[in-house]
């Protein structure tokens, strides 16, 4: 809990919003993304899903909906047509990708059986026809995939397995394809972790808000790190 608080007051001290952004494309981000209003059907849809796990997932305690709206924004605002998230947690996340973008072909792994069933419940249940579940290893996704726009890493919050994640997912990015990790200042092997992440050759631009890092691969950016209020 301490080590939390004192992260996030730290965090408070080194960001900034827009004004301290000295490029377009994030300034734009910032702008058009971050700082803008949900549309509001997105909205009754999150309150929607937000219902249904309080009502048939007991293990979901704790949900933050200011952090739940900016994913749907980010994916919104960058419109993937690929999108892999590596071991879902119970599904929730999934379904915010879909509102963020239902046109996208989602893929989601799940590395051992548990929730399997009420997972598929979720989407079979949401009509979320988008979604393709899968009980399997990265490495055997990333074979039959070649690339993906948008990649978030989900569940797992440990240094290593992160970064294992991370270099494997290289292979499949592009120019244009967005990271998002969550939870990169819940410890300090996952700050030391970003930090990796950061100082990868292959990644640009990276943003810290503070429950989300975002990482951009665009050879046609120098390389900058930002740390934002959102």
């Amino acid at each position: 809990m301490w080590f939390k608080i004192t992260s996030y007051f730290l965090f408070l001290l080194k960001s900034t919003n827009k004004h301290g952004v000295h490029s377009p494309y994030v300034y734009n981000l910032v702008t058009n993304c971050f700082n803008i209003k949900t549309a509001t059907s997105k909205k009754q849809k999150l309150v929607t899903i937000i219902n249904y796990f309080k009502k048939n997932n007991s293990e979901i305690t704790d949900i933050s909906k200011k952090q739940a709206l900016l994913l749907i924004r980010i994916v919104s605002y960058f419109k993937p047509k690929s999108i892999l998230e590596l071991e879902t947690s119970f599904g929730f996340n999934t379904v915010l990708l879909s509102i963020g973008n239902p046109k996208a072909a989602i893929t989601t792994i799940k590395n051992s059986n548990t929730s399997l069933k009420k997972i598929e419940a979720l989407f079979y249940n949401f009509k979320l026809s988008n979604i393709t579940l899968l009980n399997d290893c990265l490495k055997n996704v990333l074979i039959n995939n070649s690339q993906f726009d948008l990649v978030l890493f989900d569940k797992n919050h440990q240094k290593t397995i992160l970064l294992n994640n991370f270099n494997e997912c290289l292979a499949a990015s592009h120019n244009d394809s967005v990271f998002i990790f969550k939870a990169i200042n819940s410890s300090k092997g996952m700050q030391k972790a970003w930090e990796e992440i950061k100082n990868n050759p292959k990644v640009t631009i990276t943003i810290n808000t503070y429950f989300y890092g975002i990482v951009f691969f665009r050879t046609e950016q120098a390389k900058q790190h930002f740390t934002i209020r959102v």
